[in-house]
């Protein structure tokens, strides 16, 4: 080697090492956040199951005999929406018709008796409310819980597993009594083997964690 190269090359030796100390001091001097705050589901009854308004959540505003006021809306991400005559009205986590309720309540300050009729689409829900799947699922996502929704349900929604994924292992987490709780799943008995003694019921906010297979 010439001495340009070995110069070169003590250089980025050098450069490594220094690199290498830097990120080292670096990740010893850092924090740890806390963890992610637990918000329960606002589903009070699951045998009662109402479909609640989300953020992203398309939404037409009907107003009987007021067409110039009737008009569509998308929640923004506080939950808020702002109507022609109504600004910043809470819309996330409540009923559409409860909703409308409070629409007529703000309007019967300019028009005699209105009647509001809150029609969704595209629908999204509070975070609270959706059902999450992370990991080796073909199609990972969050969706909007189902009325009677069960593990099956979930698992045609996001394509079933990969071929890496060790689905006898998964887990469920979900909030009970403000508190996290873990479950183990048999997802691949489910899915792979038929075995729907392995179906099981899925909450409001659950969220399943598939893991992938070590061989």
């Amino acid at each position: 080697m010439n001495k340009c190269g070995l110069v070169k090359s003590r250089f980025l030796v050098c450069v490594a090492l220094l690199s290498g100390s830097l990120i080292g001091c670096s990740s010893s001097n850092l924090s740890s956040l806390p963890a992610a705050t637990t918000h329960a589901s606002l589903t009070k009854n699951i045998n009662d199951y109402n479909y609640l308004i989300g953020p992203g959540d398309d939404l037409t505003v009907f107003v009987w005999g007021n067409s110039e006021i009737t008009g569509s809306y998308t929640v923004r991400p506080d939950g808020m929406i702002s109507t022609s005559l109504v600004e910043d009205i809470q819309a996330s986590g409540r009923t559409p018709t409860d909703l409308a309720r409070s629409i007529e309540a703000h309007l019967a300050e300019y028009i005699r008796d209105p009647i509001v009729t809150v029609m969704v689409a595209d629908f999204v829900g509070p975070y609270s409310e959706q059902v999450r799947i992370i990991g080796e699922a073909s199609q990972p996502q969050a969706i909007s819980y189902r009325e009677n929704m069960t593990l099956l349900d979930v698992m045609v929604a996001v394509g079933g597993l990969t071929e890496y994924a060790d689905g006898n292992d998964a887990r469920l987490i979900r909030v009970v009594n403000s508190q996290q709780k873990e479950y183990l799943l048999k997802i691949g008995d489910l899915v792979r083997d038929g075995d729907i003694r392995a179906n099981v019921d899925i909450l409001p906010g659950d969220i399943i964690i598939i893991p992938e297979s070590w061989f």
